[in-house]
């Protein structure tokens, strides 16, 4: 495993705009903390009704999609990887695997997830994290990411 190159406090959307090819409605974290080069660190989240998924997940109960968490958690790994690197912007990033998702609780508009994510394995340019999105302290699913980042 790779040591961390670079450690930083935080990394706002700003910056995670740079960083990320990923656009609204597809950004799903807002601001990347704890940062340990690309060994870990935590997305934060803020889970708002007005967010477009909602409007068929599920308009009288909104719950936010589990695939989401995943995705977001996918983000953070990636925002880890370019702080880690030492660079300004991925060049390009396929997602790879994803394993033993699980879902514990449902997340709903109002709450804020932290997305912990440390790195398990590296090789080359590619990149597997374990993760655990949170709300409150409480786990709300898990899931272990790998993604491949490519010069485009």
């Amino acid at each position: 495993m790779n040591e961390a190159v670079t450690s930083v406090d935080s990394v706002g959307i700003a910056k995670i705009l740079r960083m990320l090819p990923h656009r609204y409605p597809f950004m799903m974290i807002d601001k990347v903390i704890d940062i340990r080069g690309n060994v870990s660190g935590i997305g934060i989240k803020n889970v708002t009704v007005n967010e477009p998924q909602f409007m068929g997940h599920f308009p009288d109960n909104p719950v936010f999609p589990g695939v989401l968490l995943i995705e977001g958690m996918a983000q953070t790994g990636g925002v880890l990887c370019v702080v880690g690197l030492g660079l300004e912007k991925a060049p390009g990033v396929y997602f790879m695997t994803i394993d033993n998702a699980k879902f514990r609780r449902p997340v709903v508009p109002g709450d804020t997830v932290e997305y912990h994510m440390r790195l398990s394995a590296n090789r080359r340019h590619m990149w597997w994290y374990k993760g655990e999105a949170k709300v409150r302290g409480r786990v709300v699913a898990e899931a272990e990411v790998g993604a491949m980042i490519y010069d485009a």
